[in-house]
């Protein structure tokens, strides 16, 4: 008989090796084996599809892949459109940021639209769960609540409730018994997943799998849970703050371009349609270090305040401090600030922070974030109604951006009347008034911080 022995898989790619080592020889990761137990006498029933005929291309009919509305317009917009029946799409995000809320307010609103949903809690009780739902007005008729962590009782419920809809939350408690590992270990997530995924498709019902990430934002378990799933939504947001954002990293039937915005509140969590009002809310103007960006999500434009605080610094390597911006971006502008515009900055903390719990990463707001460090530094706040857009070169040139006319569109519905945008920038809408710049020393002059 076979004996029972250690194997050490990697938590990323799945790979095994007989003994334990530093890094994976299959992905070359660091510290991702983990050691399992591998009996060859267990393994998991192997479930075989039927055939499929092979068609001509032109005759697939696709109208039983089209998405259905999943009740939230936010998650709509993400999913273009909603769930497609047959898909599986895996949701992560931090602990505490509301992926169980936003999952039981979809579950209820296709409930009540005349679906059927079965949300399996392998994490809470049925009374945890059914307190929540209360709270948040979400209890329907149609709606099915189970407990189980066992992936056959789990197939039984789909047997009993048929439902159009099933939310497993979350993927990493589900086990097949005829697994030797244990929960959450890389041969049963790999294996559950692969059998919901199965089931779904078979069944044509929409799935979705709750995923645990791990301390740097990432998903946990083997990359191969990525993989199989049609669709992978990262939903994120500071939990300190309201804003909530859902994004798609992977989407199988449609664009990854868009973004979904929610706002935590007592009675769950409520669509924003006016992100940038949203953002700009409390905004005081008159103050320095204070400018405005319309940024892009996708294509959604966005109005976000960038503030910079400059102080004297009595170490002798100052401070950089970035929330919500890239701390190497920032190093970078300051450099080029110093350099290229005359804005000394030695001897002096930086921070600069994105207002709101959001994250800026693309370039072009880096003149955003240049000029709030030279209104902080000279002490001068920036005329009222105005943004600024551009990415800023090592040069010290202005570039332009993507989808620049869409953005200064946004700040004019706003009620801004100025933009400060590179040269070669588009056309501003009717009625904007525009500061063409061709360097950050140009733009900085603009702006009124020169000396």
């Amino acid at each position: 008989m076979p004996k029972v022995r250690s194997v050490f898989r990697c938590s990323e790619c799945g790979g095994s090796s007989p003994k334990w080592v530093g890094r994976c020889p299959s992905c070359n990761e660091w510290n991702t084996l983990i050691e399992e137990l591998d009996d060859p006498t267990r393994s998991a029933s192997q479930v075989v599809a039927p055939i499929d005929r092979a068609v001509p291309i032109a005759e697939v009919d696709a109208d039983e892949w089209q998405p259905r509305s999943t009740g939230l317009s936010e998650v709509d917009r993400v999913l273009s459109g909603g769930l497609v029946p047959g898909s599986v799409t895996l949701v992560g995000g931090e602990p505490g940021i509301g992926k169980s809320t936003l999952l039981l307010q979809v579950a209820s609103a296709v409930a009540k639209s005349g679906g059927t949903s079965l949300y399996v809690s392998a994490e809470e009780s049925k009374q945890q769960v059914r307190l929540r739902a209360q709270r948040l007005g979400t209890l329907a008729p149609r709606l099915y609540l189970a407990s189980e962590t066992s992936l056959p009782h789990l197939i039984a419920h789909l047997d009993e409730v048929k439902p159009t809809l099933v939310v497993v939350d979350s993927i990493q408690t589900v086990y097949e018994p005829d697994l030797s590992s244990a929960p959450g270990s890389v041969a049963q997530v790999r294996e559950c997943a692969a059998r919901l995924v199965q089931e779904a498709k078979a069944r044509n019902i929409a799935a979705v799998l709750v995923g645990h990430v791990t301390k740097d934002g990432g998903l946990a378990g083997p990359r191969v849970l990525e993989h199989v799933v049609d669709t992978v939504l990262a939903f994120e947001g500071d939990r300190h703050h309201a804003l909530r954002l859902l994004r798609a990293t992977k989407h199988r039937f449609g664009s990854t371009d868009e973004l979904g915005l929610f706002e935590m509140t007592e009675g769950g969590l409520d669509a924003v349609p006016d992100a940038s009002g949203l953002f700009l809310a409390d905004r005081r103007p008159g103050v320095s270090g204070s400018v405005v960006v319309p940024t892009m999500e996708g294509h959604r434009p966005l109005l976000v305040e960038i503030q910079a605080l400059v102080v004297k610094s009595a170490l002798p390597s100052p401070r950089r401090s970035a929330q919500g911006l890239d701390s190497g971006r920032l190093s970078l502008l300051l450099a080029v600030l110093d350099s290229r515009a005359a804005i000394t900055l030695d001897g002096f903390d930086v921070y600069a922070l994105a207002v709101g719990g959001v994250k800026v990463a693309e370039p072009g707001a880096d003149l955003g974030v240049a000029l709030a460090v030279a209104s902080a530094r000279r002490d001068r706040p920036l005329a009222d109604g105005l943004v600024v857009c551009g990415e800023v070169g090592l040069g010290g040139e202005l570039r332009q951006v993507g989808q620049g006319q869409r953005r200064l569109i946004e700040a004019q519905r706003l009620g801004f009347t100025t933009a400060i945008i590179p040269r070669l920038a588009p056309e501003p809408p009717d009625g904007m008034a525009v500061l063409r710049a061709g360097t950050l020393a140009d733009a900085v002059k603009l702006a009124g911080l020169g000396n």
